[in-house]
């Protein structure tokens, strides 16, 4: 398919086209092994085909779901249901145990939900069953997750936990704003956070990750960096920063108001902020780390996004990924135990759904999880699918090289600044024919602009900028030297808007005042930055004031107009532009434009012709 086409649907369908793949939980339908019998030999057969692979622990238990949460997760369950779950846990590693005799385990991972929810004995119980069945490469560190609550009051807890042979812990702050954290549902204070820190490394831990979350509806840029220099505070190895994605969770309905902008700005802004204070990652990357030559995810992790080693996901909910298969065990759509339960004590594998995988399936699974490093790696690629990475994408590495989002170097195709701010649109070229075709047919039938920029309206707080509020907006027009200033002659510079109000409509380039910039510097800022072009002539062509022109509220724009005779090669868009284009002034009156854009390029227009 066109790839510029698929980049622009990626872009438009943001909250969907990110590293998790497929795009909906009944996209592989039609790969589904829909015999249950048939499932014993086939694991059987797909498991013969790889000799090294990473464990996945799911512990699916919370004190309460957080209101951004997607996963499968028990709420406030008692002692007794946590005993039941892991002697069916139990049950279900010695199944895999059997079928994985002499393969080598290179990553392990026990997340949920919260394992250290779980008591000592039980965490003991699923360490010493997974050592006894399975065959753990020395190198393996096992990594762990836990609550900040937890780490600060069950100190002895965490040290046992660090003497089962846990040398990696991770802990979600995920945000300082009391008042988001009370929107999300989450426990939280500096105090709790600090003294979790304090009992981790009292435990012995030296590899301590801490989570961050960004994206959300009711977060501004201000609280974000405030909760990104308070956890560099607390000096953990690794800070990972987590998108908020939407999907599945309590507050999907808040994503259309999230516009890509706000998504680019915010992991710019963290992406700054780390790096200048020693934590380091190549661009479009989520873990950063202080430590020379640690990429800082746990192995599991990093031997299946770099590698493409296989994973068994154990416990309900989890995911597993083959070489050619993928599955879901029971309790990934229902987030109940009771057929999870069901199947164990039938002694059957707890699947719910299992597909065998085209090649194009898999390469779109494998790659999609790559970009959570912002790369991938060709060795792997080729070794893991027996083909060249350059030469079965040879389109779009031609497209994305040519518009500066990734380049070749280092064994791999890397994301650029630029790939990093589009990674979105990126991703999804390198989906399969039929993941592509879904996601131009999902995002056709979902985007609701009207009901995604009223939920932005009702979230924008127009007292928390400077006033005035004044912008500078600018429209360029082209016409070929000797050419007559006739509108069959001119076209006019537009950028498509990242950014509500009017997200995805066309409109000309502009943007805010900043403070101590005066009106005209504000128009050369803004064309350069939507558009790259620089050293435009503009002249002023009228103040725009109607009290209504704007949905935020009263803001006027200074409009400015500049002529050009020759045709630069390359625009590159920016900031708040996800697209830029010549049109036709001939055509304008065809695009839907945002605020009263087709208003101030009439005047325009008018002036220019004078």
């Amino acid at each position: 398919m066109n790839p510029k086409t698929i980049y622009e649907k990626g872009i438009l369908f943001h909250h969907y086209s990110n590293t998790a793949y497929p795009l909906t939980p009944s996209s592989f339908m039609e790969y589904k092994i829909s015999d249950e019998n048939k499932i014993p030999q086939f694991l059987e057969e797909e498991l013969k085909k790889f000799e090294e692979l990473s464990l996945y622990i799911h512990i699916p238990f919370c004190k309460q779901r957080c209101r951004f949460c997607e996963y499968a997760v028990l709420e406030n369950t008692d002692d007794e249901t946590e005993d039941i779950y892991v002697s069916l846990l139990l049950k279900e590693i010695e199944m895999y145990s059997k079928l994985l005799i002499g393969k080598k385990i290179v990553g392990y991972d026990i997340g949920g939900g919260t394992p250290t929810k779980l008591s000592e004995k039980n965490l003991m119980k699923i360490t010493e069953a997974l050592r006894n069945s399975f065959n753990f490469s020395k190198e393996t560190v096992y990594s762990i997750e836990t609550t900040p609550l937890i780490a600060m009051q069950e100190l002895t807890k965490i040290k046992a936990i660090f003497e089962m042979g846990y040398g990696r812990i991770s802990m979600g702050i995920q945000t300082i704003s009391e008042k988001l954290l009370n929107e999300l549902g989450r426990e939280g204070t500096t105090g709790i956070y600090e003294k979790a820190v304090m009992n981790i490394r009292k435990a012995g831990f030296t590899q301590l990750n801490v989570d961050l979350m960004y994206g959300f509806l009711h977060q501004t840029d201000d609280d974000f960096e405030t909760t990104l220099r308070y956890a560099i505070g607390l000096k953990p190895e690794y800070i990972t920063l987590y998108r908020n994605r939407y999907k599945g969770t309590k507050i999907e309905a808040e994503a259309g108001g999230v516009s890509l902008y706000k998504v680019i700005r915010q992991y710019r802004l963290a992406f700054k902020v780390l790096n200048e204070n020693g934590y380091k990652a190549n661009y479009g990357k989520n873990t950063f780390s202080r430590v020379e030559g640690d990429y800082g995810t746990s192995d599991y992790l990093t031997k299946r996004v770099i590698n493409g080693i296989p994973y068994i996901g154990i416990g309900l909910g989890a995911q597993s990924f083959g070489y050619d298969y993928l599955a879901y065990n029971e309790g990934a759509a229902s987030k109940q135990i009771n057929t999870y339960r069901k199947k164990i004590e039938e002694g059957k594998f707890p699947i719910q759904d299992i597909y065998r995988l085209p090649l194009e399936e898999a390469i779109g699974k494998m790659i999609s999880v790559a970009f959570y490093f912002g790369f991938v790696n060709f060795e792997a690629f080729e070794k893991r699918f027996g083909i060249k990475f350059c030469e079965h994408f040879s389109e779009e590495v031609k497209f994305v090289t040519k518009n500066g989002f990734m380049e070749i170097k280092n064994g791999g195709i890397y994301l650029t600044e630029r790939g990093a701010d589009y990674i979105n649109g990126v991703i999804p070229l390198f989906y399969s024919e039929r993941s592509q075709k879904e996601l131009i047919n999902l995002s056709s039938k979902t985007i609701n602009r009207s009901q995604d920029e009223k939920i932005f309206l009702e979230a924008y707080n127009i007292e928390a900028y400077s006033k005035p509020s004044l912008t500078a907006d600018c429209v360029i027009f082209f016409t070929e030297k000797g050419k007559e200033l006739d509108d069959k002659n001119m076209k006019v510079l537009l950028i498509k808007r990242g950014e509500h109000p009017f997200m995805n409509c066309w409109a000309i380039p502009g943007g805010f005042v900043k403070v101590n910039e005066t009106v005209e510097e504000t128009a050369a800022r803004e064309l350069e930055e939507e558009t790259g072009l620089k050293n435009v002539e503009l002249s002023l062509v009228q103040v725009f004031s109607n009290t209504k022109r704007d949905p935020r509220g009263w803001i006027v724009s200074c409009a400015y107009v500049g002529l050009i005779r020759e045709e630069p090669e390359f625009l590159s868009y920016g900031e708040d532009a996800i697209d830029v284009k010549w049109v036709d002034v001939t055509e304008v009156d065809k695009l839907e434009l945002a605020f009263d854009h087709a208003e101030i390029i009439q005047a325009a227009l008018n002036k220019i012709k004078k």
